[in-house]
């Protein structure tokens, strides 16, 4: 298969079947990229999580595109956004469509028994897939007990930063490196050749420059109401929200009472929770139901103005990341970012993951059985999503009970 086609269905097959966020992704891309497709190795991916997690945007989403783009070159990072984002972006744009008629539909939707049972089936089995993640990440990365210590205390940081300053979570890699640049005087050296992207210094030059430009810009110059403006709006979210997923929503809530209902914004919200792929493809709700604009015009702006910082920025620093690679100390420090990506991942796992299922024996049990589904027989990770949200979804919509009713 050629190399661009390979990128996108594997994309697309990811953004159909990635449930759980933008954490959560990561589980997915690590088995899919380095397991399956055997792309890269964990280093690799591991420098590609660390380097897209200190910038602002989508995460997981600029992770898919440094391998995209890595696989098969710029036109590979953006068939790589398309297929991730596009399933969920489709369904969205056309729920959005839809409530321009109907806005009461999709409160009925969300607040049914049903609908709660398949986000509940959705979440254990995002819980099992970002298991399996921390397991083998940390197998492969946690060889000393310094490197414990990194990853513990990278742990700590981002539990502590998930609950009171969601923006900082970075801190705890940027820890991690200067845990490991002190303490790990053994790490080996770094390949010679960098395993995220080439590019060019004047094509970063010219890509930071753009990023300016447009966020001082477009702000100034946008005419109220207009879609440059809705661009505007958008871009400016992208380039300034840190962590992605959840933390977004702030900068989207501006939207209510201008041009959006608040019920309108919760119910598309939550129907955002029950889909695969970026949460920031919400965006193209958005921009279909604002109004004056909406429809499917606005809904391509809005998700162009939020997505397009990730691939300036990317573009921007990849020759900075290529030369912090050469320093002395390099190799420790990247080490111990790589330590702390398993603190990440495993902090995650402990909140909000853990804390949701800590009361829900259901849903530890469906997370149980799909993690034994992935860990020992080696299902394809979309299966035991599937089935854990079919079966919250048949558990908790009366089915049973309606079925015992009548016996």
């Amino acid at each position: 298969m050629p190399r661009l086609l390979d990128v996108f269905v594997r994309f697309l097959h990811l953004g159909c079947t990635s449930f759980g966020g933008p954490i959560a992704h990561l589980g997915y891309f690590r088995r899919e990229f380095v397991e399956r497709a055997q792309w890269l190795d964990d280093a690799a991916f591991s420098e590609i999580v660390a380097l897209c997690s200190v910038l602002p945007g989508p995460t997981s989403s600029q992770v898919g595109m440094v391998i995209g783009a890595r696989r098969a070159g710029p036109a590979g990072g953006l068939l790589a956004w398309v297929g991730f984002t596009g399933p969920t972006a489709i369904v969205l744009i056309s729920l959005g469509m839809a409530l321009r008629i109907s806005a009461a539909q999709a409160g009925v939707f969300t607040q049914s028994a049903g609908f709660g049972g398949l986000l509940e089936g959705f979440a254990a089995a995002a819980a099992a897939v970002v298991a399996l993640a921390v397991y083998q990440l940390g197998r492969n990365l946690i060889r000393t007990r310094i490197d414990a210590g990194i990853a513990l205390t990278a742990l700590a940081i981002a539990l502590v930063a998930d609950r009171y300053a969601p923006t900082f979570q970075w801190l705890a890699l940027a820890t991690g490196g200067a845990l490991g640049a002190v303490f790990l005087r053994n790490a080996s050296a770094l390949p010679l050749r960098a395993p995220a992207l080439a590019v060019s210094r004047r094509t970063a030059t010219i890509c930071g420059a753009a990023f300016v430009l447009l966020l001082v810009g477009l702000p100034i110059v946008a005419p109220a109401g207009s879609y440059l403006d809705l661009f505007a709006t958008f871009f400016r979210a992208g380039s300034l929200v840190f962590g992605g997923g959840h933390v977004v929503l702030p900068f989207l809530q501006s939207f209510i009472g201008a041009g959006v209902s608040e019920r309108t914004f919760f119910a598309g919200y939550g129907v955002t929770q029950a889909m695969p792929g970026p949460l920031f493809a919400f965006s193209g709700f958005l921009g279909a139901v604002t109004r004056p604009l909406g429809g499917v015009p606005a809904a391509l702006v809005a998700l162009a103005g939020i997505f397009l910082p990730s691939f300036l920025l990317i573009a921007a620093v990849m020759p900075l990341w290529k030369a912090l690679r050469e320093l002395p100390r390099a190799s420790a420090t990247l080490a111990g970012v790589n330590a702390a990506v398993v603190g990440l991942l495993a902090a995650v796992l402990v909140d909000p993951i853990a804390t949701s299922l800590v009361h829900d024996p259901l849903g530890i049990a469906l997370a149980l059985a799909a993690f034994a589904l992935l860990l020992y027989a080696r299902w394809p990770a979309w299966l035991p999503v599937a089935l854990c949200g079919a079966a919250g979804l048949f558990l908790r919509s009366g089915i049973i009970e309606q079925l015992i009713h009548r016996a």
